[in-house]
């Protein structure tokens, strides 16, 4: 058997793994670099195989760094399936089609303004091609995915329809059981079930996004965001939230509810100013059977969690467009999480001057992203192409992380100390994979290594 990281080695985006056993390819994730476009845009080119080739296709979760970059496989004469909870192809059936969407309307946008014209990686009918090869599979439901490697889907809690995927692999008499982690989520969360805790595996593939660091208790959530909205709508401001679509989104909007239930907010409009954010949140009201007990018992006793007393979804471009008129406090959510596409870019360009505003920043903001740009504060900052000053109040609450801190993440790793062959740590910046590694070897895991970009590991 053989691995080899073509993303996600060295670096949070990216996300491809192949498998190479008994003749067959399995590709695990198949996600979109993100960061620099310029660097970006030359890797998502580069896929680094073959994708006729491929005999199967398995994802962890519908994120855009684990999936976006699934139509180029169209693309390139993949005709094999692509396996996914039936969430997480719901979402992709959105998420795939509206990235196409962007790339089709910025490509259009620079042949306008005449500038270095840049081709779409792929094109609506290759999302539509991809998603015909969709084939959702439950949670806990064993299945065959090629000869010799059968395959079981386990709740990773870490956004709608995500998985840790469970790969039990036959080598003529040999049996090996892999663990691919895809991203692993928090206790303890709103909305969703706690991440299944695996005993046991021979090979473990394990993400390492925060393995130098851990986030704040979940406890302070609350507490922390009322202060926040409070103080800026007191100095008469804004609060500007760039959000994932998917997942960090709807927690924001469930964690207002929670505030204005015990008016524990001042009462100000909130816009959820993403098209795609609306779609997915629907997506949500279809599967509750990936909510966990106490969410469900929440929406049987208070109704819709993602509805507010005052609260807009803004499809249309000229609501979003009028906006930009608002002169007294309100709330706006918008897409995309690093900023670096979508409706949040024209948000901050309006507000990010005003020392009264505030920007919200709740998710991970990876390297050369505007995000992260703003996350390190840095006096002017580059949007639209034009340099502007940073004069907002910025506000970080890595409590809506939805990924697992670096406590979870060693827990887990702990796991494999005894069993583990070979344990390889994935989706992390460099300093966060040392430390974990690091950690964990002091708790006693052997095997360790740090997956390598376009690197085979033999087994």
């Amino acid at each position: 058997m053989k691995i080899t990281s073509y993303g996600a080695a060295e670096g949070v985006t990216g996300s491809k793994h192949l498998i190479e056993v008994n003749g067959h390819r399995v590709l695990l994730d198949c996600g979109m670099f993100q960061g620099s476009r310029k660097e970006a845009d030359a890797k998502n080119r580069r896929l680094g195989f073959d994708p006729a080739k491929l005999d199967a296709v398995v994802l962890s979760h519908a994120h855009i760094d684990h999936s976006g970059l699934l139509p180029m496989l169209a693309k390139g004469g993949y005709r094999g399936g692509i396996h996914a909870t039936p969430a997480t192809r719901d979402l992709c059936a959105i998420m795939l089609m509206d990235s196409a969407h962007i790339q089709e309307k910025d490509a259009e946008w620079l042949s306008k303004k005449h500038m270095t014209f840049v081709p779409p990686l792929y094109t609506a009918e290759d999302a539509q091609e991809i998603m015909r090869r969709f084939m959702s599979v439950p949670y806990e439901i064993r299945f065959a995915l090629v000869p010799g490697v059968f395959v079981t889907f386990h709740d990773a809690g870490h956004v709608l329809g995500s998985a840790m995927i469970e790969l039990e692999i036959e080598e003529g008499p040999r049996r090996r059981r892999l663990i691919f982690s895809g991203d692993i989520g928090r206790k303890n969360m709103p909305i969703l079930e706690d991440p299944w805790e695996p005993t046991d595996a021979d090979i473990v593939l394990m993400e390492s996004t925060y393995g130098d660091r851990d986030h704040d208790p979940i406890e302070r959530m609350d507490e922390k965001l009322a202060r926040i909205v409070t103080e800026t709508v007191e100095r008469g401001g804004k609060i500007i939230i760039p959000t994932f679509a998917l997942e960090r989104a709807q927690e924001i909007v469930y964690a207002l509810k929670r505030l204005e239930a015990r008016n524990a907010v001042p009462d100000v409009p909130v816009f959820v100013d993403s098209p795609l954010t609306v779609n997915i949140t629907e997506v949500f009201r279809l599967h509750t059977e990936a909510f966990d007990r106490d969410f469900q018992r929440v929406m049987r006793e208070t109704g819709d969690p993602f509805q507010l007393r005052r609260i807009s979804y803004i499809r249309a471009l000229n609501e979003s467009m009028q906006l930009n008129d608002l002169r007294e406090p309100a709330i706006i959510i918008s897409a995309s999480g690093m900023c670096e596409y979508g409706r949040i870019l024209h948000h901050l360009k309006n507000h990010c001057g005003n020392p009264k505003n505030t920007i919200l920043i709740i998710g991970f903001q990876a390297k050369n992203t505007l995000g992260r740009r703003i996350v390190e504060r840095q006096p002017r900052i580059p949007i639209f192409g034009v340099q502007r000053d940073l004069r907002a109040q910025v506000k970080i609450m890595n409590e809506f992380s939805a990924h697992a801190g670096r406590t979870e993440l060693i827990a887990f790793g702990k796991r494999f100390k005894d069993c583990a062959e070979r344990l390889l740590l994935v989706h992390g910046e460099p300093a966060s994979l040392e430390a974990l590694k690091a950690a964990l070897e002091n708790e006693g895991v052997k095997n360790l290594e740090i997956a390598k970009e376009a690197v085979t590991i033999e087994f």
